[in-house]
């Protein structure tokens, strides 16, 4: 019988048969394959039409103190969203298909030091443990013009073969200003292939200066080019172990904060950083109805998705 020697040491020799290291190699090029499928398999639950784009999201969540404003912090259930959102896509090995993450996006609102900055906590976590691209995440208070640019640029290059689809995870404002420099910018005609998704109406229509504009108001400025829908509100706060809020019981998230892979249990920390006491990161429910292809997520599903836990990519 063929046999092939590979030596491990000096002082030792094994001995494979032809046929064992067959089976050895078709044993890895099982596995491999079947993570590749498994992994098609997840993006092909995906909805919109979603098919590994590009996509972008502007979250508002401001932990500084806007004292012209009738609320002066913004809605912390960002400071949780945002890492859920990015655990979803690190999840599907995604991360390079996130191409703009702005935060903090009230406009006018006042910035604040770093170490109080909840979202910059969030986002900065997201990029150490999970691989984003540091260059795609900008804070809107400290970073407006750099942050609006990025995000026209991005739109402005949209195609039918290269669409964008943007979550709206904050208010318009900041939006409507992105939008106006990509028609500024000679490329009005792009906007037909970015796909935008909301689920708060609130997002779409409040200001927090008189002079700020809403999402009706950008649907005008750009001729309704963009596309948008609208899923249901991401919020039951009458049913904790339905969609992603679950007021003050945190119960439902226990899992979280006893797994195994670190990484995970981090993000039940930003969970719990809510300044309000409540387990909402409903901005994610968004992520993840474009890339599972459900607007009727929970507690459990999550749970479901994200398994094992994710893989560290800086680590490799």
């Amino acid at each position: 019988m063929n046999r092939n020697r590979i030596n491990l040491d000096k002082s030792q020799t094994y001995i494979f048969s032809s046929q064992s290291m067959m089976m050895i190699f078709l044993y890895m090029f099982t596995m491999m394959m079947s993570f590749v499928f498994c992994s098609e398999a997840l993006h092909a639950q995906s909805a919109w039409g979603y098919n590994n784009n590009r996509v972008a999201v502007s979250f508002d969540g401001n932990s500084e103190p806007d004292d012209q404003y009738k609320w002066p912090t913004g809605d912390p259930d960002d400071w949780g969203a945002l890492v859920a959102s990015c655990a979803i896509m690190a999840k599907l090995q995604l991360q390079d298909q996130l191409v703009h993450c702005s935060y903090n996006n009230f406009i006018d609102a006042p910035g604040g030091p770093d170490d109080e900055n909840q979202l910059k906590i969030s986002a900065d976590g997201c990029i150490e443990r999970w691989g984003f691209n540091r260059k795609v995440f900008f804070d809107v208070t400290t970073q407006l013009e750099a942050a609006r640019s990025h995000l026209a640029a991005e739109m402005g290059k949209s195609t039918a073969e290269d669409p964008l689809y943007f979550i709206h995870a904050g208010l318009s404002e900041f939006l409507y200003q992105v939008v106006k420099l990509v028609i500024d910018n000679g490329n009005m005609e792009a906007l037909n292939h970015v796909y935008l998704i909301s689920h708060s109406k609130f997002n779409e229509n409040e200001k927090r200066r008189a002079y700020h504009h809403t999402w009706s108001d950008v649907q005008k400025l750009c001729g309704h080019r963009i596309h948008y829908k609208k899923i249901q509100d991401q919020n039951d706060k009458t049913n904790p172990h339905h969609l992603w809020h679950s007021m003050n019981n945190f119960s439902v998230w226990y899992w979280m904060r006893d797994h195994k892979d670190p990484n995970i249990r981090w993000m039940y920390t930003r969970l719990q950083a809510h300044s309000g006491g409540h387990a909402d990161i409903s901005d994610c429910g968004m992520f993840y109805y474009l890339l599972v292809g459900d607007d009727n997520g929970s507690p459990e599903k999550f749970k479901t998705f994200i398994g094992d836990g994710i893989p560290n990519k800086n680590a490799f």
